[in-house]
């Protein structure tokens, strides 16, 4: 039957509550809007982009207010920044040069600190003609204010916005190469100002014949891209906003997962940097793990550690904290378990202790992160199995036996051999962290003492932040037979995000990372790994540099077609199986 074009009523029942029950979810795509002549406004050809590679187009007004933008944040899941006029350049400490044209001050501030925020969150962005300018400058890069003293190429056309008008060389490298599958491509142009420094964030993969920047990507393996150029104009651009959607597809599908399960960081250093005036209730610069980052990175928990330094043979412990009431490694350990305690106590809404799994989930669904504790050096007992009750009163969840230094528990893997693996004490103390429900950590021991606590240990052990000797020599790392019999007692490999350990030269990234972890997966099975970052000592790599950037891991986890349940094993559940409930 026909049906009126202006029967909205009958429309909206038969095409919304009809398939409102099977609807697919689609992502949500924010496009930053122009503004002009007390108007808000976008072309059209950007949503009409968006819509057609499967996205959901949100328009944005140019509004500064840091809470609407954070609430923005929250509600899409990439980020289009769009094209329009000259920025101020002010906002990178120059004046104006006389071909400056005209700048749009209602859009500047929003769109550099929404820029800035979603890359703290990890969100897909894609950023178009003067969007490649932002992100530039919003993420530590340089725009050039007019590029005529040095352009050969004519790069502000005047012909129809769909006709390419100049080619641009694409690095064979890159993801624009893998998109479009050309070396070449012909693109239209409309600007006078271009990148003149990319910046740390981002590496050039592509330029025009003169020189002059026309695409980036990002150098820290996340799903950011910018071009000079205006796709949404070209018959050819739709690979552009099809790779968008698709990333804030695997960026919803992560955070929705992250909100369904508990991710644990089974090490982090973090009170190493308590004597540095450090705020953890702030974005805190000199650290690697604070409230902030944890939000952004979707992370719940982290088990934070009291690293007691290990001293040289014959020299006595030095205490790392100015405070002259500490009289050894107990004392020095207490210290930081209050100095944890006070921290969540201050950060109460926000923030809460966790002995266990329950506790773990506990806080999580009364929105709070958690902080588990544990010890790093069993020079922190001074000799005395009942600190080590002491301690587990306080709340420890495992114990390192040793450092970089033998200890009167065992033999370090950068020791000396002092008692050829566990010590006499070192056996008493491994049945007594059994009895009382503490887990045997084993990172940083020597080989013998990994096997002698293997035997001696009636629990299955952890090794809380190691990785593979197979594909990083190190002594540190963990050879494909102690990980064969970590596996046959029951016990869990955290693999680690410290560099050294990942990658023998060079720089390791999150790629490294995966391959550890999946050749630890391999010899030992799902049931036996997951992740020790040791951010705060000396942790962090490209692409999971920080809390805020764990997400990625899980993006990268659905990339590789993990499910929900392993992936869940991995992000702490196969650690908190070996914890008292």
């Amino acid at each position: 039957m026909f049906m009126n074009r202006f029967d909205w009523q009958s429309r909206l029942k038969e095409k919304v509550y009809s398939v409102f029950p099977e609807a697919e979810r689609r992502p949500v795509i924010g496009i930053t809007g122009n503004y002009g002549e007390g108007t808000a406004k976008l072309a059209d050809t950007y949503y009409k982009s968006v819509l057609a590679a499967g996205g959901v187009p949100l328009i944005i007004p140019p509004v500064s207010d840091e809470s609407v933008i954070i609430n923005t944040l929250d509600s899409i899941d990439g980020l289009l920044l769009s094209g329009g006029g000259d920025y101020n350049p002010l906002y990178c400490g120059e004046q104006p040069s006389t071909k400056l044209h005209s700048i749009n001050s209602e859009r500047d501030l929003p769109e550099l600190l929404i820029t800035r925020l979603a890359y703290n969150r990890q969100i897909p962005m894609l950023g178009i003609c003067r969007g490649i300018q932002t992100m530039a400058m919003a993420l530590d890069g340089h725009v050039k204010q007019d590029i005529s003293d040095v352009a050969t190429v004519k790069h502000s056309q005047d012909a129809d916005r769909s006709e390419p008008t100049h080619t641009v060389c694409i690095s064979p490298d890159s993801l624009l190469r893998t998109l479009y599958n050309k070396e070449e491509l012909a693109v239209n142009s409309f600007h006078h100002q271009a990148l003149s420094d990319a910046g740390p964030h981002f590496r050039v993969v592509a330029m025009s014949a003169d020189g002059i920047i026309e695409a980036i990507e990002s150098s820290e393996h996340k799903p950011m891209m910018g071009v000079q150029w205006h796709p949404e104009c070209l018959e050819d651009g739709a690979p552009l906003f099809k790779w968008l959607v698709a990333e804030a597809t695997r960026h919803d599908e992560a955070c929705r997962l992250h909100d369904r399960i508990i991710t644990l960081d089974s090490h982090c250093d973090t009170p190493m940097l308590f004597p540095h005036d450090v705020n953890f209730a702030t974005r805190e610069p000199k650290l690697l793990v604070d409230l902030h980052k944890m939000a952004d990175g979707r992370q719940d928990a982290t088990i934070m550690v009291a690293y007691v330094p290990q001293p040289k043979p014959g020299e006595p412990f030095v205490c790392p904290l100015d405070d002259c009431a500490i009289k050894g490694p107990a004392d020095y350990a207490d210290e930081i378990f209050n100095r944890i305690e006070n921290i969540v106590a201050d950060n109460s809404a926000h923030l809460a202790l966790a002995r266990n799994g329950s506790d773990l989930l506990a806080n999580k669904q009364a929105g709070k992160k958690s902080i588990m504790l544990g010890i790093e050096n069993g020079l922190a007992l001074e000799g005395s199995i009942e600190r080590l009750r002491h301690f587990a009163e306080r709340g420890i969840v495992y114990m390192t036996l040793c450092h970089n230094g033998d200890n009167d528990i065992c033999d370090s893997a950068r020791g000396c051999r002092s008692h050829g693996g566990v010590s006499a004490f070192g056996s008493e103390v491994i049945k007594e962290m059994n009895r009382l429900g503490v887990l045997v950590d084993l990172s940083h021991a020597s080989e013998d003492s990994f096997y002698d606590a293997m035997e001696i240990s009636r629990s299955p052990i952890v090794c809380s932040h190691s990785s593979c000797h197979s594909l990083c020599d190190h002594p540190r790392n963990l050879t494909d037979e102690q990980m064969r019999r970590l596996a046959q007692k029951g016990g869990v490999m955290q693999v680690t995000l410290y560099n050294g350990f990942l990658k023998k030269d060079g720089q390791a990234t999150i790629l490294d990372a995966m391959n550890h972890l999946e050749h630890a997966i391999s010899v030992m099975g799902i049931d036996h790994v997951g992740i020790g970052t040791d951010f705060d000592g000396d942790g962090g790599i490209c692409g999971l540099a920080d809390s805020s950037e764990l997400i990625n891991f899980t993006r990268m986890l659905l990339a590789r077609r993990y499910s929900e349940e392993d992936i869940q094993k991995i992000w702490g559940g196969n650690f908190l199986r070996l914890m008292v409930p």
